[in-house]
């Protein structure tokens, strides 16, 4: 594998963990070629959820983007590839699952843009504050 390699973190939100898709959603990730580095399952504080969204901070969306984060557990991952960013984002389809194509997580798994099953950091410096933020450095 030659190239660009990155890390980047995803999430499985509370929705597809109560659902029983984490497997699914793995499966999808490894058979991409990328490689998951770290993984734990976890019940998210307020604090660290108002911390990983801060960028959304002061939205009309921002309150409920946490309260749903924090509302069962997630699978949080550090993934490794080739353009693992881009990779990953697109293996999770548009935020909006509706908008998301067939074959997608989010196109085949969501209909909600609240509940849409996956996060995945949205750049390079995303990937690492999100990363330090979940798994240290």
């Amino acid at each position: 594998m030659g190239g660009n390699l990155q890390k980047t973190l995803v999430i499985i939100k509370p929705d597809a963990v109560r659902r029983g898709l984490i497997g699914q959603i793995i499966s999808r990730i490894e058979a991409k070629g990328l490689r998951i580095e770290k993984m734990k399952m976890m019940l998210m504080s307020r604090e660290l959820a108002e911390k990983h969204y801060s960028e959304h901070e002061g939205k009309p969306f921002f309150r409920e983007l946490v309260d749903f984060i924090i509302s069962g557990d997630v699978v949080v991952m550090v993934v490794s590839g080739y353009e693992a960013v881009s990779a990953v984002r697109s293996l999770m389809g548009s935020t909006d699952p509706l908008k998301s194509l067939p074959g997608t997580i989010r196109g085949d798994f969501a209909l909600e843009i609240g509940q849409n099953v996956v996060h995945g950091s949205s750049s390079l410096e995303s990937a690492d504050r999100e990363i330090e933020l979940f798994f240290g450095s």
